[in-house]
């Protein structure tokens, strides 16, 4: 059972999500904070498994309880929910921690899928976030030019390209006919060999080689 924490300062808002994580077998709501200031409290006490949680609360917004609940567990995960889609928002908040960000107008059933895959271990964004967030990072001034490539097998450049495409591990398991714990193992293994540290490196890392 995957147990989640909820952290949005409307009442309502919280009670729909209930409403739709607890309709599942797998999913339980295991908290309820209405300000960045209690979700940090809750984390602390209940330590769930994922916190999904709303950027604008009053008091501790949602990027600083991010940070703070990533300073003292580093391997919480934090999926970001709210009605912002701009680099204003978004940015602070991947630097704070977040595995993952959503907006509100998100389809239930990808919502779903991306609790589970966030605790699974995969960065999740939206197909239009993700792809600006490889945008940006390839046409910043200080981007490097094409990474020389490290020995890498047939089998891992399948993977990195995906990767690149902003494909997730159940989505690349699918599509190359592998299990995930496969999937897992490759992206770790190119995560060590290309040294770039997080799944969002190494999407930009795999763009600029097709570019290249």
């Amino acid at each position: 059972m995957i147990t989640i924490l909820l952290a949005d300062d409307q009442r309502l808002v919280r009670a729909g999500l209930r409403m739709l994580i607890e309709d599942t077998t797998d999913l339980a709501v295991v908290g309820e904070a209405a300000d960045g200031a209690d979700a940090v409290r809750q984390y602390a006490e209940l330590a769930p498994d994922l916190v999904v949680m709303d950027l604008r609360m009053p008091g501790l917004d949602g990027v600083a309880a991010t940070r703070q609940i990533l300073a003292t567990a580093p391997r919480a995960k934090v999926l970001v929910l709210t009605t912002f889609d701009d680099d204003e928002h978004l940015l602070p908040a991947l630097a704070a921690g977040a595995a993952g960000y959503f907006v509100k107008d998100t389809e239930p059933a990808v919502l779903l899928d991306a609790i589970r895959r966030t605790v699974d271990g995969d960065l999740m964004f939206s197909p239009a976030l993700l792809r600006r967030l490889i945008t940006r990072a390839i046409e910043a001034p200080t981007a490097e030019s094409t990474p020389a490539q490290p020995d890498l097998t047939a089998r891992e450049r399948e993977v990195l390209r995906l990767v690149g495409q902003g494909y997730g591990n159940q989505e690349i398991a699918e599509r190359l006919h592998l299990g995930v714990s496969t999937v897992k193992t490759h992206v770790a293994n190119l995560l060590d060999k290309t040294g770039t540290g997080n799944r969002i490196r190494l999407a930009v890392y795999a763009s600029k080689l097709t570019e290249g």
